[in-house]
């Protein structure tokens, strides 16, 4: 777990795309969003590993200018990220 706060910790990216990704957070529903963005139903340690690599790729993405960069979809990846994060680290 603490391997994914250390990453989750280290993502720099532009402030208003995380802003708008915390304004997502409250309207995250896991049934539904999750998948929709990593094709199954996982973990939250599973969960936060893809939702990971797919935030790598879209940033570099969006780094290149590369055209098939969605900032929507950035957005909504973005705010998986943040939501399973809760939900791991939320005590039982």
């Amino acid at each position: 777990m603490s391997d994914f706060r250390t990453r989750l910790a280290d993502l720099r990216r532009p402030r208003l795309l995380l802003r708008a990704a915390r304004f997502g957070v409250t309207d995250y529903r896991r049934d539904r969003d999750l998948k929709r963005l990593i094709d199954l139903p996982a973990s939250p340690e599973v969960a936060l590993s893809r939702l990971l690599t797919e935030e790598g790729r879209m940033e570099a993405d969006r780094k290149t200018g590369d055209a098939r960069y969605s900032i929507a979809r950035h957005i909504d990846v973005l705010i998986a990220l943040l939501a399973e994060a809760q939900v791991l680290v939320r005590p039982l």
